[in-house]
């Protein structure tokens, strides 16, 4: 359960149009998904997320954009948004990854759970060629 209703009708402001508007544009869909749409109580904090939201995922750099994705379905899965872990992962299978990858992206985020935390219990201290400017 949501812990804010979402505006009934939030593009009557001219704030939240102008992101919702750009959100198509940006996407070239008509779909406006639930974060955006229940962001949409405070139009400055809408037009801040998406502004970020819009730079990093969207601009074109060194990332492809399905690593981009895969990227944000592991941090997801480490912060536990259920959310995001689903709404990332349909834009990743749009964006063209297979069962296969999708399989070997929770392989490596089960494995990197497993020795972090083997690493945290065990205190085991950072070699100097790990650490920036070590030998």
């Amino acid at each position: 359960m949501s812990t804010i209703t979402a505006p009934s009708n939030p593009e009557a402001d001219p704030r939240v149009k102008a992101v919702f508007d750009d959100i198509r544009t940006t996407r070239k869909t008509d779909f406006i998904n639930n974060m955006w749409r229940y962001l949409a109580f405070d139009p400055a904090l809408l037009e801040q997320t998406w502004a970020e939201v819009k730079r990093v995922m969207a601009t074109p750099s060194s990332l492809d954009p399905l690593t981009k994705e895969m990227v944000y379905i592991t941090a997801s899965i480490i912060n536990g948004c259920s959310y995001c872990v689903h709404s990332h992962t349909a834009a990743a299978t749009a964006k063209g990854m297979t069962r296969e990858q999708h399989a070997e992206l929770l392989a490596i985020v089960a494995l990197a759970a497993k020795t972090n935390q083997l690493a945290t219990a065990l205190q085991v201290p950072v070699d100097p060629e790990f650490q920036k400017g070590g030998a």
